[in-house]
């Protein structure tokens, strides 16, 4: 019985070497199969022209498959946030603002605004529920929340004797100026009264405003500036504030202003070259000799590059095509001057746009553009290009600060307005 149980064993240890053995021999089978098949090729003179066509093939397949992803990039939704980040990567959203310039003009003594960035966190802070209760909910055509701050809080930081407004729309400006001036009274120039908004849906009319407007309506440069300051007991032009939301060429009011003697202005409405409705501060300023200023039209220049890819993703990014004319005209909007809401324009040249410039420069004491309140990733805005805007005051990523500040509670659309509201001081040329 030992001997047959010996024998049963010494027979299964022998099926599995045969096992083994078969396993082994396949291995020698088939590596010589395929040295065979080697050798042959290498004497029949194949195996290069066959090793090159499948090195063609697959590099065919590699650019076909790039294609396909590139494809798949382009036909997602233009404003969709994710294929924004896909496209354009996650090396620093921080970075991409004002990658492709941001001209300031330059002041001619060179200073600058006294605030800071945390004086104007802390302004937030206050804003936001003073922004809650303004009774034009939705100010569609008029501003949104970051001019409605940035002009609230240049007014409460200057505080001046007399608040002038020109175009008023549905009084949504005029109810910031009083939220930031609760007694100081205010001058509006406006076509339309705001009054007339109220039989369609919400506007504000406010108790200690003088109204020029309606039929009663006198443009800013036809006021007799004097005679009025004088009616309301102020003697000194530079405790006044003027704000310009009229879409007026901002060169004309800047000397209107300047004549009148008026130092402290905001445009609300300051666009970038190749947009807007009226030649703007930005799109004076935009020169050759200022740092992130001027422009190639050569189409396959890296900025072209850059703004084609951008145009897929921002509403109001500007494509090359957008912003140059004939004979590579850039200044203005494709070499043309714009005024009172594009109704008229004048075609400039360069050596024009130049010689705005630098009178803008001879009276300039400061420039500042707000800056957006908070990155994109944050607002989920999708109109302004942050290639041609400064840094945010929140940035993208700090969601724990716009969140105590209280802007999540706010509708996306509220930032969907920017157009880089701008803050002047102007005083004559000192010869």
């Amino acid at each position: 019985m030992l001997n047959a149980l010996s024998m049963r064993r010494t027979a299964q240890f022998g099926d599995e070497g045969d096992e083994h053995q078969e396993d082994g021999s396949k291995t020698r089978k088939q590596l010589s199969i395929a040295t065979r098949v080697t050798n042959y090729l290498t004497r029949t003179g194949y195996l290069w022209p066959i090793l090159f066509l499948a090195i063609v093939i697959f590099v065919i397949y590699s650019l076909f498959i790039r294609s396909r992803n590139l494809v798949c990039v382009s036909s997602i939704s233009s404003f969709d946030r994710l294929s924004r980040t896909r496209f354009f990567g996650l090396d620093g959203l921080e970075s991409d603002f004002g990658s492709l310039g941001v001209p300031w003009c330059r002041s001619k003594h060179g200073k600058t605004i006294e605030w800071t960035s945390k004086d104007l966190l802390q302004g937030l802070e206050e804003f936001v529920p003073i922004y809650e209760t303004r009774p034009i909910k939705n100010n569609m055509y008029g501003m949104g929340f970051d001019h409605s701050f940035g002009l609230w809080f240049i007014t409460r930081w200057l505080k001046p004797e007399l608040m002038i407004e020109s175009g008023a729309f549905k009084g949504h400006s005029t109810w910031i100026l009083r939220q930031a001036m609760p007694d100081t009274p205010i001058i509006s120039l406006s076509p339309r009264h705001p009054a007339k908004y109220l039989l369609k849906g919400p506007a504000y009319v406010d108790q200690n405003c003088t109204y020029f407007a309606g039929k009663d309506f006198v443009d800013f440069g036809n006021v007799n500036w004097s005679k009025v300051m004088k009616k309301h007991g102020v003697n000194d032009s530079s405790r006044v504030l003027i704000f310009f939301d009229d879409h007026q060429n901002e060169l004309k009011r800047l000397k209107q202003a300047l004549k009148a003697g008026f130092s402290h202005l905001v445009f609300e409405d300051n666009y970038d070259t190749g947009t807007g409705d009226h030649y703007s501060l930005r799109q004076i300023c935009d020169q050759f000799y200022i740092q992130g200023g001027g422009h190639s039209c050569f189409k396959d220049s890296d900025e072209a590059r850059q703004r084609r890819k951008r145009k897929q993703f921002w509403e109001k990014a500007v494509d090359i095509n957008d912003l140059c004319g004939p004979h590579e005209a850039w200044w203005g909007v494709k070499g043309y001057m714009r005024d009172d809401f594009n109704h008229t324009n004048k075609q400039i040249s360069h050596t024009q746009h130049f010689q705005n410039s630098r009178f803008v420069e001879s009276i300039l004491d400061v420039y500042w553009e707000l800056p957006p309140v908070a990155g994109p990733s944050l607002t989920q805005q999708t109109r302004y290009d942050p290639a041609r805007v400064s840094n945010p005051i929140v940035e993208d990523g700090r969601f724990g600060l716009f969140q105590r500040l209280g802007l999540s509670r706010l509708e996306e659309t509220v930032f969907n307005g920017y157009t880089q509201m701008v803050y002047v001081k102007i005083s004559l040329n000192e010869m």
